[in-house]
């Protein structure tokens, strides 16, 4: 049974789905007042962009990247976003084998979507000046008439959307470790690069996983430039998906680093679950994960009621209890009592795992799991992979006192 304080959570989640029911994607940004604001000024790409990206990735005719996914067939169809189509392709392939080369993603711009010309060069200019093992890697991008796409490196695994919530079941190591990677990419963005990017758009489906498992973050359309010196924030209309938006973002539309922390706290809930943050064929009172949730974060008694119950009690019980305090964390009202990225990411490094667990599948030990809670801190080389500790993970450079800068 919900306390008085968790009603009242519940129905201030309510009256925000009531009031932004939709959250419409705009390419014009606001300020409160109506106009152009200072920040959007400053991080709308504009004409010296287009300039600035020609001059590093390879730039695309439209006819090398319709050879390079074979005249975008549908056999090679890899999904579809607010950008538009994603294809697979191969780049400098061996005319005599078809489907030779390096693998690539090719993703075109719908020109009636709901994302346009200003997210394709939003996107083009963040990734090429942004570069972390966490990132996807930008390859090129064509810009030909009225065509616009983007070639990035292709993420065997997908999408974490398309793990998380599906009948195969991700275990327990390997959504740690995504969830590491994606915080590591976010404590990048914030922390580590020359001027601080808001990404603003953190959900599942935009966590690709490489063929090791990897988390990478992709799709910058919607990114931003942080504030900056006295500046609080940055002003702009209300973009992004609902369910994963910060509610001082909703009603305001003022955007901080800490808006991401608290999407990051919803894809963790997400993670450990296995549900979506929305759902109507969840049961009465559970459409809304962070909502749902909400009276077992951190209570040593009824955490494991989040817990994805297909993992079939899998799991480091410790490392569980942790999660759901620091998703806590993530999600608390006032943004400034929120934790820096770089904060989780050392959370999460130094969580009890359990590495002992083999996929489901591995028949040899399929049937000898056992549940070992295990400190993770000395070894920062272990073996990459799905049941890779979050150990393998090596320190960031502002960790070890570097601070890289944005090329």
């Amino acid at each position: 049974m919900y306390s008085k304080s968790c009603k009242n959570h519940y129905q201030s989640q309510m009256d925000l789905i009531s009031s932004f029911a939709v959250i419409q994607v705009s390419d014009e940004t606001k300020e409160t007042s109506g106009g152009p604001s200072a920040e959007t000024a400053r991080t709308t790409p504009d004409r010296g962009m287009v300039q600035e990206i020609a001059s590093h990735p390879r730039r695309f005719s439209f006819n090398e990247l319709r050879l390079a996914t074979r005249n975008f067939r549908r056999e090679d169809f890899l999904g579809m976003g607010g950008f538009g189509p994603v294809y697979k392709g191969w780049i400098n392939e061996n005319p005599v084998k078809p489907g030779t080369g390096l693998a690539v993603a090719v993703k075109i711009l719908n020109r009636y979507g709901v994302q346009g010309h200003r997210e394709w060069l939003a996107e083009v200019h963040f990734l090429q000046n942004l570069h972390h093992q966490n990132l996807v890697k930008l390859v090129g991008y064509c810009m030909e008439g009225h065509q616009r796409l983007i070639v990035y490196e292709f993420m065997a695994r997908g999408s974490l959307e398309n793990h998380l919530f599906r009948s195969v079941v991700l275990p327990w190591c390997t959504r740690i470790r995504i969830a590491l990677g994606a915080a590591q990419g976010l404590a990048y963005l914030h922390e580590e690069t020359q001027k601080p990017v808001i990404y603003r758009d953190f959900k599942a489906s935009n966590i690709l996983l490489d063929a090791d498992y990897n988390a990478k973050l992709s799709d910058f359309g919607l990114a931003r430039d942080g504030p900056e010196g006295d500046q609080t924030h940055v002003s702009t209309r209300v973009m992004g998906t609902f369910g994963y938006a910060a509610p001082e973002y909703l009603m305001t539309g003022h955007l901080t680093v800490k808006s991401d922390v608290y999407s990051f706290g919803v894809v963790l809930l997400e993670i450990l679950s296995g549900r979506k943050a929305m759902d109507k064929n969840q049961r009465m009172g559970e459409h809304y994960l962070v909502s749902w949730t909400q009276p077992y974060l951190g209570n040593k008694h009824h955490f494991w009621r989040i817990i994805d119950p297909r993992l079939g009690g899998n799991f480091s019980k410790k490392g569980a209890l942790k999660c759901t305090e620091i998703a806590s964390l993530c999600l608390r009202n006032n943004p400034k009592l929120r934790p820096q990225m770089s904060e989780i990411v050392e959370m999460l490094m130094h969580l009890p795992s359990t590495s002992e667990f083999r996929d489901a599948d591995d028949n040899s030990s399929s049937n000898n799991l056992e549940a070992k809670d295990k400190h993770v801190a000395g070894n920062l080389n272990s073996p990459t992979g799905p049941n890779a500790s979050p150990a393998s993970y090596t320190l960031s450079n502002k960790q070890k006192g570097k601070r890289p800068v944005r090329s």
